[in-house]
């Protein structure tokens, strides 16, 4: 019996419905990014950008502004707003839906910390500083903006970054004097950004609004890396690839947990940390 061919003949072009989509695919989508011109955040908003995504990059004091002038980005308009006030957050997010559209992935980069006390000398005070900076203001942007995207009806994608040390403790031998080992409060409230994560995911998950984490391990920011180089070279040792992260390293773990190729991956935590919690 002749088997009959599963393949389309060649004269027959797949209709659009039928042709796949680049994984990478973000060109039209909305997206907003919080703390978008920082070191990590800048090469994700730049990428963005190139993408072809519509992009709100939300920083404080006009470094939005600067980073869409220097960096000439066409698609992306600056914003600045504090989002680290959790009373203002949903006030904060409804506008922007109304001025730039609901958007279809949002990537929540900002952070509190209590500046690098050493814990024996960190108050309690300071320490729920840090949480009460870091933990209602990305509670509220996350249900403020899961609530738009469930009302639209389409599904999303929020990604939230936590750290290396929302996984594990600083090793203080990493930290010569007068450096002070990651602080505390800082880890405590990242370690808490993993679960919030995995709680949002499940809660509208079936709105198909998906939650994830990237989890970053070293990457140092420039001036560290210029005054420190001891300590540069410690952090290099504890990964298995042998060196710190190049902030560019960041975005394609970030692009893809916001594309439709992580359609079904949602309670993630993604760690980008060249294996520094492999052993």
């Amino acid at each position: 019996m002749k088997r009959r061919s599963s393949s389309l003949p060649l004269d027959v072009v797949p209709s659009s419905e039928t042709r796949p989509v680049p994984w990478h695919a973000l060109a039209g989508k909305r997206i907003w990014i919080t703390g978008g011109a920082g070191h990590l955040g800048t090469p994700i908003t730049t990428a963005l950008d190139q993408a072809g995504a519509h992009t709100v990059c939300i920083d404080l004091a006009g470094r939005a502004d600067i980073l869409v002038k220097t960096a000439g980005l066409k698609n992306t308009r600056p914003v600045s707003m504090d989002v680290n006030d959790a009373g203002r957050v949903a006030r904060h997010t409804a506008r922007l839906c109304r001025e730039h559209g609901v958007p279809d992935g949002v990537v929540h980069l900002t952070y509190a910390s209590s500046g690098g006390k050493k814990l024996t000398e960190l108050t309690p005070a300071e320490f729920q500083h840090t949480l009460d900076f870091s933990l209602p203001p990305t509670f509220a942007l996350c249900r403020a903006v899961a609530e738009a995207m469930r009302d639209r009806a389409s599904g999303g994608s929020v990604v939230l970054f936590s750290s290396m040390y929302g996984l594990i403790a600083p090793e203080p031998r990493n930290y010569p004097p007068p450096m002070t080992p990651n602080p505390i409060d800082y880890g405590a409230s990242k370690a808490a950004i993993l679960q919030m994560a995995r709680y949002f995911s499940a809660h509208y998950g079936p709105a198909g609004i998906r939650f994830n984490c990237v989890v970053p391990g070293p990457f140092p920011n420039p001036a560290v890396q210029r005054t420190a180089p001891g300590f540069i070279r410690k952090l290099a040792a504890k990964t298995v690839l042998g060196r710190i992260g190049r902030n560019d390293e960041i975005v394609g773990p970030t692009l893809f947990l916001l594309t439709d190729s992580a359609s079904f991956v949602t309670g993630h935590s993604l760690v980008v940390d060249g294996g520094w919690t492999a052993w």
